[in-house]
């Protein structure tokens, strides 16, 4: 089973490439976004710590944690975002590598690991590969203005809290460029299927 990662920064389409890659090549996607929030439901060990370092301030009305609240304070604090990366990451990292075992039970082809953070939280180490979704910032700041109605701030925030372009591409086996059409996109994800 090849496993790879693919990272970017927030509005380079990466879910856009795994709906293709899956739909295409009948790739296996994990995101670890998808799977920290579920660890983070109501109950379990992380929310238990969330609420415990960070207060129950950032509740909802529900009791759940209201993930823009928490978001306000992390992407505007690195120490608290460190401390909220040191709950999460390491309960994230251990259900991927059970869900990795579960897949080469399967027989799986290929796995996917979709995360922003990819090279932070060293998913490198248990990639093949790890695939750069590169997008010139100021297309993926319009993306995010419209597509998901974050606001100007919110977008500087969250850029400035992730990699530059080239500490990715020092960390990255491929490079795809998704600031122009997803045809183009497409063209080059095909040519690396054929190379894999």
């Amino acid at each position: 089973m090849k496993i790879i990662g693919i990272t970017g920064g927030v509005g380079a389409g990466k879910t856009q490439i795994l709906e293709y890659l899956n739909n295409r090549y009948g790739a296996t996607v994990c995101q670890t976004d998808a799977v920290g929030r579920k660890l983070q439901k109501k109950g379990t060990k992380c929310f238990d710590a969330i609420v415990e370092s960070f207060g129950t301030e950032i509740l909802d009305e529900k009791g759940e944690l209201d993930r823009d609240k928490l978001a306000g304070i992390v992407f505007s604090d690195s120490a608290r975002r460190e401390e909220l990366n040191g709950i999460v990451h390491p309960a994230v990292e251990e259900e991927i590598r059970k869900k990795i075992g579960k897949e080469e039970r399967r027989n799986t082809n290929l796995f996917m690991i979709e995360s922003a953070l990819l090279i932070e939280t060293h998913y490198d180490q248990i990639c093949d590969e790890v695939w750069y979704v590169y997008v010139e910032a100021s297309i993926r700041k319009k993306r995010l203005v419209y597509a998901r109605g974050y606001d100007a701030k919110k977008v500087d925030d969250i850029i400035a809290a992730q990699l530059p372009k080239d500490e990715f591409m020092k960390h990255c086996d491929r490079v795809i460029d998704n600031s122009n059409t997803f045809e183009e996109t497409q063209a080059q994800l095909d040519e690396i299927m054929a190379d894999l």
